[in-house]
C-alpha cells in the first residue's frame, strides 16, 4: 500500500456522466490486482473531509492507473473538474481482489452499469481465451466502451433497459439465456460480478442454485478504506457464523456464499 501525490495524465468523458481518469503511479501499478481499489482525496483541504473509494479499472504503460467513475455526488463532481497535470493524493492499492478462475472453467464476467469498473481490470488480466463478459446499462448513451482500457480481446454482449442497444432488457436476461443453452454449468463455469444490489442478488441466486463458483465485488461508502472505521460492514452468511465482513478490508471481493443476501 502506498500514499502518494500522483499526477493526472488524462480525465475524459467516456459515456454520459462517466469519466476515465489516468493517474501516474508506477508503484501502485506494480502492486495492483483486479478487484482492488484506491482511496482518492478529491482536493486539498478539509472540504470534503473524507477520501472517496474507486475501483482500479486497469493499468496502462506500466505506470498509469485507470479509474472509472460516474458523477453521482459532490466528490465525483469535483473530480470531473480536475485537469491534466494536477495532482491528487491517492492511497492504495487496498482490499482483497479476485482469485484467478479455476482451470477448465469458463469465466463469465457480469457487470451492471458502473459496476463494469473492476471487471475491466479483470478482463485485461485474464489469460483464458474463452472468457465472456455480459454488461447491462440503462440506455445506449450510458454504454462504457470496453476498449478504453486498451486492447480488449474478451467476447462481450450488451443489454440496455430501454432497448436502445443490444438486448432489450436486463443483463441477467443474457445470463439466464446463456445458462439455458449451456450444459453442466456447475462444473464448467465461474461467475465474477459487480453492479447494483438487485442485479447482484439475482446473479447470486443463480450461482447458488446451479452451484457455480461466484466471486462478487461489493460497493460501499467508506471513510478509511482499511477496516478501522467499521462503516462498511455486511452480514456474513449463516455458514460463516453470522459474523460481519468489512467490504474495505475483507473484500471488496467475496465468494458469493460468504454473504447473507437476505440482509445485503
Amino acid at each position: 500500500m502506498f500514499e502518494q501525490k500522483t499526477e493526472i495524465v488524462f480525465n475524459k468523458e467516456v459515456a454520459s456522466q462517466t469519466f476515465l481518469m489516468g493517474i501516474r503511479s508506477k508503484e501502485i501499478v506494480a502492486e495492483a490486482k483486479p478487484g482492488q481499489f484506491v482511496m482518492v482525496k478529491v482536493r486539498e483541504g478539509l472540504d470534503p473531509l473524507l477520501r472517496r473509494p474507486f475501483s482500479i479499472s486497469g493499468i496502462r504503460d506500466q505506470d498509469i492507473v485507470l479509474i472509472l467513475y460516474k458523477i453521482v455526488g459532490r466528490g465525483t463532481a469535483i473530480l470531473q473538474e480536475k485537469r491534466v497535470g494536477e495532482r491528487l493524493s491517492i492511497l492504495g492499492p487496498l482490499g482483497q481482489g479476485f482469485v484467478d478462475p479455476e482451470n477448465g472453467r469458463t469465466p463469465l464476467l457480469i457487470a451492471g452499469g458502473i459496476g463494469v469498473a473492476p471487471l475491466l481490470f479483470l478482463a485485461q488480466s485474464i489469460k483464458v481465451k474463452n472468457a465472456l463478459m455480459f454488461m447491462g446499462f440503462g440506455s445506449s448513451n450510458e454504454i462504457i466502451p470496453v476498449d478504453i482500457i486498451g486492447d480488449f480481446k474478451i467476447q462481450h454482449s450488451i443489454s440496455t433497459d430501454d432497448g436502445s442497444h443490444g438486448h432489450s432488457g436486463l443483463v441477467t436476461d443474457l445470463l439466464a439465456m446463456y445458462l439455458e443453452q449451456h450444459p453442466n454449468p456447475q462444473t464448467s463455469l465461474s461467475f465474477f460480478i459487480c453492479g447494483p444490489k438487485p442485479m447482484l442478488q439475482q446473479v447470486a441466486d443463480m450461482a447458488l442454485e446451479y452451484h457455480i463458483p461466484c466471486q462478487v465485488s461489493l460497493e460501499s461508502a467508506m471513510a478509511c478504506g482499511m477496516g478501522a472505521c467499521q462503516g462498511c460492514a455486511v452480514k456474513a452468511s449463516p455458514q460463516e457464523g453470522h459474523t460481519y465482513r468489512h467490504i474495505c478490508k475483507d473484500g471488496p471481493v467475496f465468494p458469493v456464499d460468504q454473504i447473507n443476501w437476505n440482509l445485503i
